[in-house]
C-alpha cells in the first residue's frame, strides 16, 4: 500500500463523541525487553476516535490526541475515556487541511501544572497552531502556524520550556517559546522533507538534541541543540523504518522504541545492534501511531486508520534487559 494512502483511505465521521468505557484485555505475545502487553482502552473508531498521540500523567493515566474526531481525551487508570475538548471545524469543514483534507488534532504534551498542549491543523490561519488546555478550561491558541502546515509531532524541552513542532508538509521543525508567541523556523532540509506525502513526523528532545522521524524516508534524525539553541548538523541515526511515526526513548542511553504505522509494529532500536520487533498485530497493534515510556511501563497507541479495526491504547512492561 502506498504510504500516501495512509490518511487518504480514512473516512471522516462528523459529530462530537462522548467518552466510552473500555474493556481491558490481555494481548497474545511480546518480545523482550517488553512483556505483559495489555489493551487498556478501546476508542470509538467508527465515530472518528483515531488515536494519534499519548502523554502520561503522574498517576499512570494518559491523555491522547484523537485525529478524526478532533479531540483531546483522558484515559483513566481503569480504561474509561473522557473527552476533554473537541476542536471547532473551520468554515470549509477542513477540506483544505494540507495533506489530509480533514482537520486533525495530533501531537500532545503536558506540563507539571496539568496544562495540556496540543497541535491542531485545519488549513485555516485562525485555527492552525499550538493550543493549550488548562484543567477544567477551554482550548486557547498560544501560537499561530501557517495554514499550509500539517503539524504532527510536539515535544517540549524541560530545560528551557521551548516547544518543538514537526511540520510534515513543509518539511521543517518549528520552535515556540515556553509561553507561546511567535513560531520560528528552527530546522529544515531535504532529510526533513516529504518525498510524496509526509516528511518530519515524530519528535523528542533527548540528550542535547532534537530527534525527528521522517515517515516517507523511514529515518530518524538527531539534530544537536547548540549552545545558542540553534540547530546543529543533522545526523541520520536509523533508517529502513517502514512508515515510522512516533518514537520514545527507553531510558537506556539512545535506545528507543519506534512505532511503524503501516506494518502495525513497535520496533526496538539499540545503537550498534540490529532492530528488533517487540510488539506487532498479534499484540493488538493496528496502524501504530505513538509510544510513550513512563518508568517501566510503555504506552502504545493504535489508530486503526486504514485497517478500520480497533483503535486502542496498550501498555506493556519494560524490563531491564535488552
Amino acid at each position: 500500500m502506498p504510504k500516501h494512502l495512509v490518511f487518504r483511505l480514512a473516512v471522516t465521521t462528523a459529530g462530537a463523541v462522548i467518552g466510552l468505557t473500555a474493556v481491558s484485555s490481555t494481548a497474545q505475545a511480546a518480545a523482550p525487553p517488553l512483556s505483559h502487553p495489555r489493551i487498556v482502552a478501546h476508542f470509538d473508531r467508527p465515530a472518528g476516535q483515531v488515536a494519534e498521540s499519548v502523554v502520561v500523567r503522574p498517576n499512570g493515566s494518559a491523555d491522547v490526541g484523537l485525529i478524526l474526531s478532533r479531540q483531546v481525551a483522558h484515559v483513566a487508570p481503569g480504561g474509561r475515556v473522557e473527552v476533554l475538548a473537541t476542536m471547532p471545524l473551520p468554515a470549509d469543514g477542513g477540506v483544505n487541511t494540507p495533506g489530509t483534507g480533514f482537520a486533525a488534532v495530533t501531537g500532545i504534551e503536558r506540563t507539571g501544572d496539568g496544562t495540556l498542549y496540543f497541535l491542531y491543523s485545519a488549513g485555516d490561519e485562525n485555527l492552525t497552531g499550538l493550543w493549550k488546555l488548562r484543567p477544567g478550561g477551554k482550548p486557547e491558541r498560544v501560537a499561530a502556524l501557517p495554514a499550509a502546515s500539517f503539524l504532527n509531532g510536539l515535544a517540549r524541552d524541560d530545560r528551557t520550556g521551548n516547544f518543538y513542532i514537526t511540520d510534515s508538509t513543509q518539511g521543517r521543525v518549528w520552535q515556540v517559546g515556553s509561553h507561546g508567541g511567535t513560531a520560528k523556523p528552527w530546522a529544515a532540509g531535504e532529510d526533513l522533507a516529504p518525498t510524496h506525502f509526509f516528511g518530519a513526523n515524530g519528535v523528542k528532545v533527548h540528550n542535547g538534541a532534537v530527534w525527528v522521524s521522517n515517515i516517507d524516508r523511514g529515518t530518524i534524525l538527531r539534530i544537536p541543540l547548540t549552545d545558542k539553541g540553534t540547530a546543529g548538523p543533522h545526523q541520520i541515526t536509523a533508517s529502513g523504518l517502514d512508515s515510522v511515526d512516533d518514537f520514545a526513548f527507553t531510558g537506556r542511553g539512545d535506545q528507543l522504541l519506534a512505532a511503524l504505522n503501516v506494518p502495525s509494529k513497535l520496533v526496538l532500536i539499540t545503537p550498534g545492534k540490529a532492530d528488533r520487533t517487540v510488539l506487532d498485530e498479534s499484540d493488538g497493534l493496528q496502524n501504530t501511531t505513538s509510544v510513550a515510556v513512563d518508568g517501566d511501563t510503555v504506552y502504545v497507541a493504535s489508530g486503526a486508520l486504514t485497517t478500520g479495526g480497533d483503535a486502542n491504547l496498550l501498555t506493556a512492561h519494560l524490563g531491564h534487559h535488552d
